[in-house]
Order: C-alpha cells, then sequence, then structure tokens
C-alpha cells in the first residue's frame, strides 16, 4: 500500500462515461469506526469495498454518454455494483477492505471500472508532531516568513503553560 491514499470521506469519483466531466462526492454508510486523516476521529471515515448502491452525494455524474436519447444523453444515475483494487491486506469490522486511490467501481450502465477515483479525500493537517520533527533549515527556506525554531519553542511553552 505504500505510496497509495486511503480513500475517505469526501473522496470525489468520476465516470468515464460522463458526457461532461463531472464528479460527485463519496459518502461512507457502510462503517462508522474506522477513520483515516483526521485526528479528531470525526470526519474522514474510511471508504471500503461495502460502499455500494446510491452511496454518493447527488447519485450523478451528469449526462450517460452510454444513454443516447436524440440529440442529447439521458441523466446518470449512479450506482456502484462492485469495487476493484481495494487493498487487500486489511479487513475492516464491517468485512469490507480498503479502498485506495486507484480503485474502481462497476455501474450497471458504465459495466466494471467505469468508475474512478479523482481525489482521496484526505487533507495534510499539521501537527505538533510535524513541527517537532520539521527540519528548521529546510522549513525556512520553504516559508521564510516563520522562523521555526521560535514556532518550536514558542508551541513548547504554550504545551507547558496548558499542563
Amino acid at each position: 500500500m505504500s505510496g497509495k491514499h486511503v480513500v475517505v470521506q469526501g473522496a470525489t469519483l468520476k465516470c468515464k462515461f460522463s458526457e461532461k466531466p463531472q464528479t460527485d462526492i463519496l459518502k461512507v454508510k457502510s462503517q462508522n469506526k474506522h477513520f483515516a486523516n483526521d485526528k479528531d476521529a470525526s470526519k474522514k471515515l474510511i471508504a471500503t469495498t461495502k460502499e455500494t448502491g446510491q452511496t454518493l452525494e447527488k447519485n450523478t455524474f451528469g449526462n450517460c454518454k452510454l444513454q443516447p436519447t436524440g440529440s442529447s444523453y439521458k441523466p446518470c444515475q449512479a450506482v456502484i455494483t462492485q469495487w476493484n483494487g481495494p487493498y487487500e491486506k486489511v479487513t475492516l469490522s464491517n468485512q469490507g477492505k480498503i479502498l485506495v486511490e486507484d480503485s474502481k467501481a462497476t455501474c450497471p450502465i458504465g459495466g466494471p471500472d467505469c468508475i474512478t477515483v479523482d481525489k482521496h479525500g484526505q487533507k495534510a493537517e499539521l501537527s505538533k508532531q510535524n513541527v517537532r520533527n520539521a527540519n528548521d533549515m529546510i522549513s525556512n527556506q520553504i516559508n521564510p516568513l516563520v522562523n521555526m525554531a521560535e514556532f518550536r519553542e514558542s508551541l513548547e511553552d504554550h504545551d507547558a503553560i496548558c499542563k
């Protein structure tokens, strides 16, 4: 799984048969215990192969090129029937395998692997441990407005006061 991100609540998916490239947001409905990339364990539920049926926010990717109606196309009604390419080495409590950024879904109209992950849904969150582990010279080159040594000191002082 190295180098691949876990797909979480809020990931965006897209269908290769959408008339105009359009995405929809994945909603994790199959479990409420396992979180990733969320220090408070309250927002980023891990998506699994059990995210089937109508598990998207709008359940559509716009108009479907596989459903022509004269000069246009019928609206897509996104229904996921199966996921392919999950991380196979872990099974969560809902008996689902973890979805990763290159997992693909099957739709009854588009067929296997027509739905792909556009964005995995994770966001980088800076933690105190990241600041403690940061290389001062590199950090100061990336962001010269912040003196990392001083910032780290103020963080330690804040922690001492709060204890």
